[in-house]
């Protein structure tokens, strides 16, 4: 079945960095099961699937895990989309998901797909003491870890995310956290992934994003979460801001995620690059 599986890795333009997704360009007439199956055995955080219609340009898209469907992941439509471009050629996309309507733009530079997805509007409430609590409990951290100027809140993309900022770049560096407790209380309280961050003081985020309830251990890139920590920062803002976030780097695949933010619109642009994996 993974024969149909095209593979990708989005926010990068190295092979060897970002995160990879499989895509598949036409599942029409694919049952849940079967899609559950091939992104299972393809093993990616994310498998893409496309339900075309007549218009190349526009598309349903479904993202199944290893363990189940989510409503929307970022770096799969952004493989998603190169992967169209590379057939269709550059402009403007649409994909309805789960989640709600993604519009994409997307270019080719040096041969190389770019792809600046809309997010859903975005949201976020706070996490309560009891839960925050036991999530530190389950990464073994400490209170005094948290940034105090930027304080945890559940955020929405198109997915919720815990974001977690930390004192310092060595904190997330070290990450060593319990699975199977973090991916239950995950489920109990609908998080996608954990957003885990450091404001670099030179303006550069850095960011790790455990996944344990889709069977992953960390995403390299998650475009989903880059939207809800988009969310999450807009109030703070009055004037428009681009913002980088560096991924991926501690577990070897580098990955850059452009986070583009306006006051005035609660949806957060997400840009990044994608390349076929060989083989």
């Amino acid at each position: 079945m993974t024969t149909d599986v095209l593979r990708y890795t989005a926010f990068t333009a190295d092979p060897a960095g970002g995160n990879p997704a499989g895509v598949v360009l036409d599942a029409t007439g694919w049952t849940d099961d079967r899609m559950q199956a091939v992104a299972a055995e393809v093993g990616y955080s994310e498998t893409a699937f496309v339900l075309p219609g007549p218009d190349p340009r526009q598309a349903v898209l479904r993202y199944f895990s290893p363990l189940a469907e989510v409503a929307f992941c970022g770096h799969a439509t952004v493989a998603t989309a190169a992967a169209l471009t590379e057939r269709h050629g550059a402009g403007d996309y649409v994909f309805s998901t789960p989640a709600g309507v993604i519009p994409v733009h997307t270019r080719i530079t040096d041969g190389v797909a770019s792809a600046t997805l809309t997010s859903v509007p975005t949201s976020f409430t706070p996490v309560s003491p009891g839960v925050l609590t036991e999530v530190l409990t389950y990464l073994n951290w400490h209170p005094r870890d948290l940034d105090p100027g930027h304080p945890p809140v559940v955020a929405f993309g198109g997915g919720h995310h815990l974001v977690l900022a930390t004192r310092t770049r060595k904190r997330l560096a070290n990450l060593s956290y319990e699975f199977g407790p973090l991916a239950g209380l995950m489920r109990q309280e609908n998080w996608t992934t954990l957003q885990l961050v450091y404001f670099d003081p030179d303006g550069t985020i850095h960011s790790r994003n455990p996944f344990p309830v889709g069977g992953v251990v960390e995403d390299p890139a998650t475009g989903a979460a880059a939207a809800a920590l988009g969310g999450y920062l807009r109030p703070n803002l009055d004037r428009p801001a681009l913002l980088t976030i560096r991924q991926g780097e501690d577990m070897g695949r580098p990955s850059l995620l452009v986070v583009e933010i306006d006051p005035a619109d609660p949806r957060i642009r997400v840009t990044g690059q994608a390349v076929p994996l060989p083989g």
